[in-house]
């Protein structure tokens, strides 16, 4: 009998649209194998909300391969060594995989093809990074005519399909269990909120899939309303590749109405992963060098402050409320994310990084490329970004996107009050006083920015 070869799953896990298993299963017998690998990873192994995530999404690839008459073998530690183990183990001398473009998974492809044949698929985005350049051959550091460029070489190859059989080796190797991971929380169980609110694998991606269907032609005049939820929701699927950009592409391309607005955005996860091909280190470093010279605030006060953020108690019910949601479902709607991170930065000056770092944490979507470009849009740091000076006001904001509903279900201590107050309680005078008073006045607030932002300038 020929060698198996190995299929090597990271965050591509799924079967339908999959170039590199549908690759592996032409070879002959395959095993596909996921390794947890931490310690490539290092500072950017993933958070415990990922993990939570991870564990299930593991759980239901392992169910949709055994249908298939296959399964899915667990290994931790470094990839390569743990690659190279299995192909001793088996015979395998080739490994399939999806490409993928955080800096410690280039790092660790480089590892495993100087041991195996690594056979790299392109497959998580509409078209790979660095396809997409200038006139004069250069990637592209701003996002609108990056959209235009890539916008005119869409629609993307239609999805493959899934294999009818997956050929099993003579031998399955030995497999970790999930319980050895830990991956779950247990001391305290945190994960209530998440349970209620998503279905990881593959089987819920397309559920939340038809589910947005239904809505892509209003995205654009309900994507901002945090109380109607008009996003997809789809954000930890894709990052998680249950479900394909190229299979979300064609499922709403033909919604009509303002689906093009949707489409953009698919655009702009393609756009921050081009961005940390050039900057890999996007999430540590500044992309404007002047704001190497911002005076972040930091001490005892400033870590009160950061702390309050991260709990929902600051005072301004729109920003509690999103800081909330995140800690109840491991995700915040999109527009609160730009508030909550615009507060953190501007309103009480604390570095970019923290908010970062947080997200990256708690996000159940907690994507490397997005994370760090979207945090570094909002402070004016990125390569695109948004300038200093435009500082969000929460309140209204809060007001302008109609979040009352959202906070009466986030911030409960607020739920009795009116549309008319709810949104800036302490200024109507009617603050519970269960609810906390704001860390900062938000005049004091903005003047104190732009004040730090003369530095940079």
């Amino acid at each position: 009998m020929t060698a198996p070869v190995l299929l090597w799953f990271r965050r591509d896990l799924r079967l339908a649209d999959h170039p590199a298993l549908v690759a592996a299963v032409e070879a002959g017998a395959v095993i596909p194998v996921y390794v947890l690998d931490d310690e490539t990873a290092k500072h950017r192994a993933m958070g415990g909300a990922s993990r939570w995530w991870l564990h299930h999404s593991l759980m239901a690839l392992d169910a949709a391969l055994r249908e298939k008459g296959s399964r899915l073998i667990l290994r931790r530690g470094k990839s390569d060594a743990e690659l190279a183990r299995l192909a001793e183990e088996t015979g395998a001398t080739t490994v399939h995989g999806i490409r993928h473009y955080e800096p410690w998974w280039r790092n660790a492809e480089r590892s495993v093809a100087q041991r195996l044949t690594l056979c790299c698929h392109d497959g998580n985005y509409l078209l790979p990074p660095g396809a997409v350049t200038t006139g004069a051959g250069q990637p592209y550091k701003i996002f609108t005519p990056f959209w235009r460029a890539l916008r005119e070489r869409l629609p993307p190859a239609p999805p493959l399909r899934v294999p009818q059989k997956i050929g099993a080796p003579s031998k399955w190797p030995k497999s970790d269990t999930l319980e050895e991971w830990d991956l779950l929380p247990t001391k305290p169980d945190w994960a209530g909120g998440f349970r209620e609110e998503w279905t990881p694998g593959e089987a819920g991606a397309h559920q939340r899939l038809r589910r947005f269907q239904d809505h892509a032609a209003r995205y654009d005049d309900t994507r901002n309303l945090p109380s109607i939820e008009g996003s997809s929701r789809l954000s930890p699927h894709l990052h998680f590749g249950e479900v394909s950009p190229a299979q979300v592409w064609h499922a709403v391309e033909d919604a009509g109405g303002q689906v093009e607005e949707y489409l953009r955005e698919l655009g702009w996860r393609d756009f921050t992963q081009n961005l940390i091909c050039q900057f890999p280190d996007y999430a540590a470093k500044n992309g404007r060098p002047a704001f190497d010279k911002m005076e972040w605030r930091s001490g005892r006060d400033a870590k009160a402050d950061l702390r309050a953020w991260q709990l929902g108690e600051t005072g301004y019910p729109i920003v509690d409320a999103g800081m909330r949601q995140l800690w109840a479902t491991g995700w915040m709607h999109n527009r609160v994310r730009m508030i909550a991170a615009s507060f953190l930065i501007k309103h009480l000056l604390i570095d970019w990084r923290e908010g970062e770092r947080w997200f990256w944490d708690t996000l159940v979507d907690a994507d490397y490329g997005n994370n760090s470009v979207n945090w570094q849009w909002v402070s004016g740091s990125g390569v695109d970004s948004s300038q200093w000076s435009r500082v969000m006001a929460p309140l209204t904001q809060s007001e302008k996107f109609d979040a009352a509903g959202y906070i009466r279900q986030w911030v409960p201590e607020l739920a009795k009050l009116s549309d008319a107050v709810i949104h800036d309680p302490e200024a109507a005078g009617c603050r519970p006083a269960a609810y906390p008073p704001k860390r900062i006045d938000h005049r004091e607030a903005r003047e104190r920015a732009l004040a730090a932002g003369r530095a940079v300038r």
